[in-house]
């Protein structure tokens, strides 16, 4: 009695467990080695075939109403990436309107699952981990490192923007970037995606005038200020975005009016330029420098006029 051994080339069958990964064949006629050969590495060729096929997302359909297609290509790209490597594959920092349109996209695939996280709760900036549905998939595998930028600042005050600046003046590009947590004359702290925080450590070495000493931190030495949060009640006539959000942020309705139209205002981090845009309960409304806005329960009352309840975060 002869033996023959294959070693399986196909992804799928590497995956399922070593035992699949080698093939003995057992023949009685040594003759036939070559036609059984010939079977299997067709068998081989098609499973990877079908695998591509499977691979392959739709991604017109995905991209219809995306702000940043460049951007949401880049990420169809990576969920055909976890459903070939069956590896977790992360995204670069996304920005509050990318995320909203990646889970948007994300959501519509039943091949894969996503999970979006930026170092604590509040996190801005994003990166988002995506698998296949078979696999398991937390928070832990979102890939961040925190840093501190330690120096003082006491008497020449740095900004976000003069940290971004410095991180950026290194050479490297925002995508990398996740949020920066300002802490006053101590300096910053930033969360940046792994493969640069020795980088940085090594070159980041001044914002503005003042020497610092960057270094990555763990999680639990991350300074994340609680946002102020006022309670509010509105009765309105409507639930036009200008008349809740003049409202909310105590201003005009006119002076709201006029953000909206210029761009300043986004619904749920899509930007907004119709004034008689209507909110819902669940809705989040954000200005540029003012903070958020929370839309909560919404009570029609006897005059029928709209009673809201608003959370504003400063």
């Amino acid at each position: 009695m002869n033996y023959i051994s294959a070693n399986s080339s196909c992804l799928h069958c590497s995956r399922l467990g070593s035992r699949y990964n080698k093939i003995q064949f057992r023949i009685s006629n040594p003759e036939a080695v070559t036609p059984t050969l010939n079977l299997f590495g067709n068998l081989a060729v098609w499973l990877l075939l079908s695998s591509s096929k499977l691979s392959m997302l739709p991604r017109e359909d995905l991209l219809k109403g995306i702000e940043n297609r460049e951007m949401a290509v880049r990420v169809i790209d990576q969920a055909e990436q976890a459903i070939k490597t069956w590896e977790v594959v992360c995204t670069d920092f996304l920005s509050p309107p990318e995320g909203v349109d990646v889970q948007q996209m994300l959501n519509r695939l039943t091949e894969v699952q996503f999970v979006a996280w930026g170092g604590y709760p509040q996190a801005e900036r994003q990166r988002v981990a995506i698998a296949r549905s078979e696999l398991p998939l937390e928070v832990t595998q979102v890939e961040l490192v925190p840093l501190e930028i330690a120096g003082n600042f006491l008497f020449d005050p740095a900004s976000h923007r003069d940290f971004l600046g410095a991180l950026l003046g290194t050479g490297i590009v925002r995508e990398k970037v996740g949020d920066i947590l300002v802490l006053g004359e101590r300096g910053a702290q930033a969360i940046v995606v792994p493969d640069l925080a020795e980088f940085l450590e090594l070159n980041l070495t001044q914002v503005r005038s003042v020497p610092v000493k960057t270094r990555s931190i763990d999680w639990s030495e991350l300074k994340v200020r609680e946002p102020k949060k006022k309670e509010l009640t509105t009765v309105e006539a409507s639930m036009r975005l200008d008349a809740i959000a003049s409202a909310g942020f105590g201003m005009s309705r006119s002076k709201m009016a006029e953000l909206i139209t210029t761009g300043d205002v986004r619904v749920n981090w899509k930007e907004i330029t119709q004034a008689s845009h209507l909110l819902k309960s669940g809705d989040l409304v954000a200005i540029r420098g003012k903070g958020r806005l929370e839309v909560g329960e919404v009570a029609v009352t006897k005059k029928d006029r709209y009673r809201v309840q608003l959370t504003r975060l400063m």
